[in-house]
């Protein structure tokens, strides 16, 4: 008994701070995640970019400008420039999210790194909850 109550404790841990926010409306944080990918130049940022929401795997998709980037690849030290994706979604479309951008994109190994949300505006996030079908 002792052995399965600890198994459960995330399943029922994640119920609990969902049933809470749905009476109270409160935002659980790690709900939603700000992925990171970025890109070789800005027409392969937008291709993916709208290649995401067409998939709705997102709500909001920002392509930020150049920046420069160094990095070692295959024990060299690389300089190149790069167009960063900020994507907003739903914490548990991240893993499907990641999957779709590496059958896409022209890199080997693209950079998809994600953060969860800890906490933000009340309406943004339900914005985001709203635009972004569930599993």
């Amino acid at each position: 008994v002792v052995t399965l109550s600890l198994l459960m404790y995330p399943v029922l841990r994640s119920l609990a701070l969902q049933l809470h926010a749905a009476v109270t409306g409160s935002y659980v944080s790690g709900t939603h995640s700000i992925a990171f990918i970025n890109c070789l130049n800005e027409q392969i940022a937008k291709d993916i970019a709208r290649a995401i929401m067409d998939k709705k795997l997102a709500a909001h998709v920002n392509i930020l400008p150049k920046s420069s980037a160094l990095y070692f690849w295959k024990g060299e030290l690389e300089e190149a420039t790069e167009i960063l994706l900020l994507v907003k979604t739903r914490t548990s479309k991240i893993s499907e999210l990641s999957n779709y951008v590496r059958s896409i994109h022209p890199f080997e190994i693209p950079e998809i790194i994600s953060l969860p949300i800890d906490q933000g505006n009340p309406l943004y996030l339900k914005w985001i909850e709203e635009s972004v079908p569930r599993d």
